[in-house]
């Protein structure tokens, strides 16, 4: 019989994951505090980065477990059009992911910056500079980064309405103190 729960490394990217976009998007929304050209405000962009570089690496890592691993199965209990929501929630938040990473990389290299992560390597910008580019790119990866946390946060929603309405155990299968069977 399949486990009911999810693998404790698929536990672990889940989370490291959620941890990951949220420190991202805040450090968005640090800039304001911090005027152009204040090195708090560059480190904070450059950090935005390299936690990218690092939610990229984890991302690429949560799929292959996915598809090394599988998943657990649904509640019996659900009904098709809650299966059907369910695996739609996730192939979006999979392909915000994606986009989010995908578009933030584009967006760097438009701007003529290089990827560096943490200063411990750095990958030059393959395409010239494009300003006009880069701010449509930018928008996108913006609407992404507020997209995925609508999403996440409906889908943790749902699976709070699992647990505390249905009584299955949607919540608990991705609970770090929960182990593989």
């Amino acid at each position: 019989m399949p486990s009911a729960s999810y693998r404790p490394v698929q536990k672990a990217l889940h989370w490291a994951i959620f941890l990951l976009v949220l420190a991202c998007y805040g450090l968005t929304y640090n800039e304001v505090f911090f005027a152009k050209g204040d090195p708090i405000r560059d480190l904070s962009w450059w950090s935005h980065i390299s936690l990218g570089l690092l939610l990229t690496a984890l991302i690429a890592a949560r799929l292959l477990a996915r598809l090394a691993l599988g998943t657990p199965p649904l509640p019996s209990t659900m009904s098709g059009m809650e299966v059907a929501a369910a695996k739609g929630a996730h192939f979006l938040l999979y392909a915000l992911m994606i986009g989010i990473v995908g578009l933030g990389i584009t967006l760097t290299w438009l701007r003529g910056d290089a990827l560096t992560f943490f200063g411990l390597f750095t990958i030059p910008a393959p395409v010239a500079p494009d300003r006009d580019l880069a701010h449509q790119v930018k928008e996108l990866h913006e609407l992404c980064a507020d997209g995925i946390l609508v999403v996440a946060g409906l889908h943790a929603v749902a699976a709070l309405w699992h647990h505390y309405v249905r009584g299955d155990d949607v919540l608990t299968r991705m609970l770090p103190r929960r182990s593989a069977r």
